[in-house]
This record gives C-alpha cells, structure tokens and sequence, in this order.
C-alpha cells in the first residue's frame, strides 16, 4: 500500500498526538482519517455549490423575497 512521510515540528506533532488521543486513535489512524475527510468535505462542497449554481435561478424565481437584488 502506498505510503507518505510527512514532517511536522515537535509542537505540530504534539497537538497531533494530544488530537489523536482524544479521539481514541493512533497518530497514523487519525492523520489517515482527517486528511481522508477533508478531501471528502472539499468534493462535497464543490459539488454543493455547482447544485447551488445549477438551480439558483429556480430557487430565485420560487423564493423571489430571498432573491438578492439586482
């Protein structure tokens, strides 16, 4: 399975250790975690904001007391 090494300083890897154990993980386990879950939150919101942008029109002219002005 692929790998990374990533460089942290001493104070970065600290709070990474104190985050990880409050989340009852291993540093590795909760570095996977997090970096798997932004990536997931950044396609989410792309995709949110291209809907938005798809259908603003319709929710413009359903709503038009929401709509901004022009």
């Amino acid at each position: 399975m692929p790998a990374l090494n990533i460089e942290y300083t001493e104070h970065e890897l600290a709070a990474i250790r104190e985050a990880a154990a409050a989340d009852g993980k291993s540093v590795k386990a909760y570095v996977h975690d997090l970096s798997v879950r932004e990536q997931q939150r950044r396609v989410f919101v792309d995709h949110a904001v291209a809907f938005w942008k798809s259908h603003q029109a319709e929710f413009d002219a359903a709503f038009p007391e929401d709509a901004p002005a022009a």
